[in-house]
């Protein structure tokens, strides 16, 4: 089989298309045959060797994909051969023609999703599910405030947010991106360029702020975020590109909190809740992964670029096939 390979850590070209033996699932384990791969950010820092954590070389990169199961193991007897699945990670990568899983990373794809919309699920939405409804307990009613909303975790928080009955507040950094959020069913979207964003934010919200802050590059952000939190408010920070000199008195006189998330921080049971709440997402219509771009399999270098630019309008998607 065709898998894309890294056998250093660097640059993007670093990663290659070669030919594997086919893996064969062992007892609780499951091999599928993927139909579309989802490329990530935290791809990039693994393969540039700069993310806390470091496979052993050489390896398969992806944590996203979905597909079709082609083989089971034993101990697998909740699932059938042909089922339809979206990977949660992986044993073997998923920058491949298949991948090998655990009984537990792999999850139900509901009629009528496509496997590219499959493929934009694992990471992005689990890491809004998480971030929104277990760090922040967010509830219906309170109010929130994405920042960089037009990518592929932002996307998923406004479509989780607006389907729990939340106020949402958006910014994104193009038209494009805007007029997306927009068509999502985001009512207050801001441009984050523009020197206003932040006195319309609290004219939006009568001078209270936002009761949460989901913060994708807090290197930037964190400082402001600080001010434009409610009483009580919390800002979580799911992505940040560098350090950030705050004033702690913002958070002091708000009684607000800034709280750090990893999506696989989450325990077993934070697991199967998000994994449900994708699954009941996807039946009911709330959920609905926008997809950026696709690409072939051996465009892996230019994923891993295109998934850093700013401005981003959904999820970017590889092709094993291809």
């Amino acid at each position: 089989m065709r898998a894309v390979r890294v056998h250093k850590f660097g640059e993007p070209e670093v990663m290659g298309v070669e030919e594997l033996s086919e893996p064969t699932p062992g007892p609780c384990e499951v091999l599928i045959r993927l139909h579309a791969v989802g490329v990530n950010p935290v791809d990039t820092y693994i393969r540039s060797g700069t993310y806390h954590m470091k496979p052993d070389l050489p390896y398969t990169p992806g944590m996203d994909g979905a597909g079709i199961i082609e083989e089971l193991g034993e101990g697998t007897e909740d699932l059938k051969v042909g089922d339809r699945v979206y990977i949660g990670g992986s044993l073997t990568g998923t920058y491949a023609e298949k991948a090998l899983c655990s009984v537990d990373q792999v999850h139900p794809l509901p009629p009528g999703v496509t496997f590219a919309q499959g493929a934009a699920l694992n990471v992005p939405y689990t890491a809004a599910c998480y971030a929104l409804f277990h760090r922040a307990r967010a509830v219906p009613g309170e109010t929130v405030l994405i920042h960089g909303a037009t990518g592929g975790v932002g996307l998923a928080a406004v479509q989780f947010a607006l389907g729990s009955e939340m106020v949402v507040l958006a910014t994104g950094g193009t038209k494009e991106g805007r007029d997306l959020l927009r068509e999502q069913g985001v009512e207050h979207v801001f441009d984050h360029h523009s020197q206003d964003y932040k006195q319309e934010i609290m004219n939006v919200t009568r001078g209270r702020g936002a009761n949460i802050i989901l913060e994708m590059l807090a290197n930037v952000n964190l400082g402001d975020d600080l001010t434009l939190l409610a009483k009580g408010g919390r800002v979580v920070v799911i992505g940040s590109r560098g350090t950030v000199e705050i004033n702690p008195r913002e958070a002091m006189v708000r009684n607000a909190a800034i709280l750090g998330m990893l999506v696989m921080s989450a325990t077993p049971d934070e697991q199967h809740k998000i994994h449900s709440a994708i699954y009941q997402g996807l039946q009911n219509g709330a959920i609905n992964p926008v997809i950026d771009n696709e690409l072939p399999l051996t465009a892996a270098p230019e994923a891993h670029r295109l998934v850093m630019e700013s401005g981003r309008t959904g999820k970017i998607i590889l092709n094993p096939a291809q």
